[in-house]
């Protein structure tokens, strides 16, 4: 298990998030989720970096992962 901080960039009733939450639930990755919707400045924070969907999994020595990619995140469990 790995010790980097894990951020997910959520919204209410995306279903993509709900499976990425899942996913790293299941697999006991620690992450803080950070609901846009009820976080309107982290909103804004996505758009000035040029993202336009969630979830975004963010990990500080990774490339963030846009959408459900269970490949991308099995590499967060190794």
């Amino acid at each position: 298990m790995n010790n980097h901080k894990v951020v997910v960039y959520t919204r209410n009733g995306c279903m993509q998030c709900k499976m990425t939450e899942r996913y790293l639930n299941e697999h006991q990755i620690g992450y803080q989720e950070i609901n846009i919707d009820q976080n309107p400045e982290s909103a804004n924070y996505l758009r000035e970096k040029g993202y336009k969907s969630v979830p975004i999994v963010f990990r500080e020595d990774a490339q963030p992962i846009i959408g459900f990619q269970p490949a991308a995140l099995r590499k967060l469990v190794g």
